[in-house]
């Protein structure tokens, strides 16, 4: 009997230039295909340009497409060749409510200053190098709305993506003019001076999750089986840090799956994430949904062998059925190395990327009692 898993991978333009021709994404797909994975999630939003043709952003901002793809249409080439070797394709909208790095706000804010979000002092919001949008505000939703819509309604994608930036706004923004005049006339009172006062946390928060609701909406009224992913951080620090209260998607159904960053550099760490997540933040509903993302390579570091089929086994050991790796280029390192690990073991077994009733949980409660007997089992015997 085949068996249904999520095993993804994502193709990044930062370190990596796999994007940056067909030949190269052509080689890629056959390569991840023999791996064993089912999915890809090449970025198409990323340092404020698109890496597809966008008729949005050629309107708003007068440039179509990242400059280095000027006459190719990247996503186009890794949809057409990740469909001859049978993998699902996931579009990832990487930079989602930043506008640059280090940039003071870069073209976007060049052009659309009114668009700026604002810390408590009015000045522009910059949280680790990274400068950014009001995410809080309907024109700027509208715009990053049109970039996914683009995507879902011209491609033959089997998703759309956001991630530790989509939908999510640093902690410290929502000082501006707008936004303290929406919160003024609902309480009377001007917001907290303090950012990590609960009830104005949660205040912005719930202004996100009304954005994926809409954008849930949207993306399954172009095509219902469109899967909206999310990649954001772990919950319940991307609540207080970037206002992204993922408990709260999973209960109203905004997710389709979710890829919770267990970026953590040693085995322990990620096993002691990964039981918090199943014991206490997923159900026997909506476990199906969660595929972890698992830090492969970063810098100089890359994971070790034998951290990756730990984590692996580990994750089929509690029910969590896939984990998506970041980035591809991990897989490539040392002659492959990694790649041969997973081929030789996890992933030895092909495996059907899971269906959207594979998603919604309807026979994963026997599934998850099994996988928790058989680790009960294991731990007896260990002793």
């Amino acid at each position: 009997m085949s068996i249904a898993e999520i095993r993804g991978v994502w193709l990044t333009t930062t370190d990596s230039k796999v994007l940056r021709s067909k030949q190269r994404i052509a080689e890629a797909m056959d390569f991840l295909a023999e791996t064993g994975f089912n999915v890809v999630f090449p970025v198409v939003w990323n340092k404020a340009v698109t890496l597809y043709p966008s008729q949005t952003m050629q309107q708003t901002f007068g440039v179509g497409i990242d400059p280095m793809c000027f006459g190719r249409d990247p996503l186009e080439e890794v949809v057409v060749e990740a469909r001859r070797v049978g993998l699902k394709v996931i579009p990832w909208f990487e930079y989602g409510f930043a506008s640059s790095y280090n940039l003071n706000g870069g073209m976007l804010l060049q052009k659309k200053p009114e668009w700026a979000a604002r810390d408590c002092n009015g000045n522009l919001l910059k949280k680790n190098g990274f400068e950014w949008l009001n995410a809080l505000d309907s024109q700027v939703q509208e715009f990053l709305l049109n970039l996914v819509l683009e995507v879902a309604n011209n491609y033959d994608v089997d998703g759309i993506q956001g991630d530790d930036r989509l939908p999510a706004l640093p902690c410290e923004g929502g000082y501006d003019e707008e936004t303290i005049t929406r919160y003024r006339q609902q309480f009377q009172k001007n917001p907290p001076q303090n950012p990590k006062d609960l009830q104005w946390l949660k205040w912005r928060a719930d202004i996100l999750t009304e954005f994926l609701a809409r954008l849930y909406r949207e993306v399954k009224a172009v095509n219902p089986n469109l899967l909206v992913s999310i990649a954001p951080n772990i919950y319940d620090w991307a609540f207080k840090e970037y206002l992204q209260d993922s408990p709260t998607w999973l209960k109203r159904g905004l997710v389709d799956i979710i890829h919770p960053q267990i970026y953590r550099r040693d085995f322990r760490s990620y096993q002691a994430i990964a039981d918090k997540l199943v014991s206490q933040q997923f159900t026997n509903k909506t476990l199906p949904k969660l595929a972890p993302g698992i830090l492969m390579k970063l810098g100089s570091y890359c994971i070790s062998p034998e951290y990756l089929v730990q984590a692996v086994e580990y994750n089929r050991q509690i029910g969590i059925q896939g984990e998506v790796f970041f980035f591809y280029e991990g897989l490539r390192e040392n002659n492959n190395a990694l790649a041969k690990v997973l081929r030789n073991g996890p992933y030895a077994k092909s495996a059907l990327f899971p269906t959207l009733s594979d998603l919604s949980g309807s026979d994963v409660s026997n599934k998850r009692s099994s996988s928790i007997l058989q680790s009960l089992g294991r731990f007896f015997r260990n002793l």
